[in-house]
C-alpha cells in the first residue's frame, strides 16, 4: 500500500467551502490578500498563486474584469497581464532559482481550461528533473511547501 503523508490537507477537508461563483472574482474582491493568495494587484489585472499548483510557485496573472477570451479583453488588460507575467518570472527566478518556465493560457474547456469563464495566464516554474517517479508512476504531485509559505516568499519579490 502506498502512503503519502500530507497532514496539512486536514485543514482543507475540515474547512469551509468557497462560495459559489468565480474564484478569481472572489479573490479579486477579497480583503485579505494572503488568505486569497493574491500577490499583487494592478489597475487591470492581478497576480495570484494557483491553489492547485502543478509545481511550487505556480502563479496566474488574471484580468480584473470578468472576461472569458482573449478577444474580449481590452489592450490595457492584456498589457498589464503580460507585465505581471514578466514580474512573476523575475520573482520566481530570484526566489526559487527556476531554470525555465511554462507560460500560457487555456481558452475553453476543450483546451484544458479549469476555469474557462475568467481569462488568466499560467506561469509555471520548471527545474531540470522536476518530473520524477512519483508523478510518472504514482500520478501524484509532491509539493514541498505550503501555499502561504510560497506567498510569504514571493510577496516582497513582486511588489
Amino acid at each position: 500500500m502506498k502512503r503519502l503523508w500530507a497532514p496539512w490537507r486536514m485543514a482543507w477537508i475540515g474547512g469551509a467551502r468557497p462560495a459559489a461563483g468565480c474564484v478569481f472574482c472572489t479573490a479579486r474582491d477579497g480583503a485579505d490578500d494572503r488568505a486569497s493568495l493574491v500577490l499583487l494587484r494592478g489597475a487591470h489585472a492581478f497576480l495570484i498563486l494557483n491553489a492547485y499548483p502543478y509545481a511550487p510557485g505556480h502563479l496566474m496573472a488574471v484580468t480584473n474584469r470578468h472576461v472569458a477570451a482573449l478577444g474580449d479583453a481590452r489592450a490595457e488588460e492584456l498589457t498589464e497581464t503580460m507585465t505581471l507575467v514578466q514580474r512573476a518570472v523575475a520573482a520566481l527566478s530570484a526566489e526559487y532559482h527556476a531554470e525555465g518556465f511554462n507560460v500560457g493560457l487555456n481558452q475553453g474547456r476543450v483546451a484544458g481550461a479549469g476555469i474557462e469563464d475568467h481569462l488568466h495566464l499560467h506561469v509555471v516554474p520548471r527545474w531540470g528533473g522536476d518530473h520524477n517517479f512519483v508523478s510518472v508512476v504514482g500520478d501524484t504531485r509532491v509539493l514541498p511547501e505550503e501555499l502561504t509559505t510560497t506567498w510569504d516568499r514571493l510577496r516582497s519579490r513582486v511588489a
